[in-house]
This record gives structure tokens, sequence and C-alpha cells, in this order.
């Protein structure tokens, strides 16, 4: 809500998805909340790109993969995925977290420990799409100068209202 009582409007963006993805269940839910998704070919498959943001998400199924982790392929392509993108999330769809998912997390984990992929397990197609939004809007412009002005701000209050820095302010 805003100050004056009244919603807020919608944020809406550009969203350029594999055409892999054309027949996802989450396209139908972007396209729901009016957000423009442009398919394209040379985008790799089952990634979704948010240019106002800079951000990129690679989503992966573990039943898409075949038993053996090291035959599939995926560490390869999360790799050139994390190369291509300098903002990039691994959207990990694990509706149960058993264990091979657990396996499949963690090994991905430990081999992109300290590079700029960020994993978030998801368990639906809601989780995907609010995922993937909360995290493009929270980083596109102007969202992302509003968040660090309220940062801004509350460390301020912060420093100025705490004994601690009143205590050291007082010292001589």
């Amino acid at each position: 809500m805003a100050a004056n009582g009244e919603t807020a409007p919608q944020w809406k963006t550009t969203i350029i998805a594999s055409s892999s993805l054309r027949n996802h269940d989450t396209n139908r839910m972007l396209s729901a909340q009016q957000h423009r998704i442009r398919f394209s070919d040379s985008v790799e498959s089952g990634v979704f790109i948010f240019p106002l943001s800079g951000t990129a998400f690679l989503l992966v199924d573990p039943q898409d993969l075949p038993e053996r982790l090291e035959e599939s392929g995926l560490i390869e392509r999360i790799n050139t995925f994390v190369q291509v993108h300098r903002n990039s999330f691994l959207l990990l769809f694990a509706p149960f977290n058993g264990t091979r998912e657990m396996e499949i997390f963690t090994v991905i984990q430990h081999r992109f420990f300290g590079s700029n992929l960020r994993i978030l397990p998801v368990r639906n197609n809601a989780e995907i799409v609010k995922g993937m939004l909360t995290v493009a809007k929270a980083t596109s412009k102007p969202h992302v100068d509003s968040i660090r002005n309220r940062m801004f701000l509350a460390r301020a209050h912060i420093i100025e209202s705490s004994p601690v820095w009143e205590m050291l302010r007082d010292m001589p």
C-alpha cells in the first residue's frame, strides 16, 4: 500500500527467455503479471535474463539429469553460464528435497563456492517466479537506488541513536 492509501503500481519489466522455456508454466505466470517476455534461440537452454537489472537465472530440474551427475554436463553448463552472466542465479527446482536433490545441491555449492553464482532452491513455479522477480526488482533502477537510500538512512539512524556511538563521541 502506498502512503495515501492507494496500491503501489505493479512493477513490470522485459524478460529474455530461452526458446526452450516457451511452454514452461513460469512464462504464463509472468505474462499474467504483464511482464514482456521475448524468446531467443541464442540464449542458452533454461535461462531467463532480466536486462534492466543485469541478472540471469538458470533453471535446473534434477529430474531431467541422468543418474550420474558427472555424465549430465551440468557443471560445464553452469560454468559457461557463470562466465557469460555477471549476476548469475541458479534456480534449483527441488519440490521434495530428497537425497538426490541435496547431493546435486551440495556438489554445485562446493564446485562454485566463491564464484558469482547464487543458488536459489525452489519448490514450485510460483517460487521460481517470485524468486526471479524479487531479485530482478531489487537490483534494477530505480529500485536499487531507493533501497540504497533506505539503507543509508537506516545506518545513519542507527549511528545517531546508538549508545555506543554516544559514548565514543563523549570520550576525550
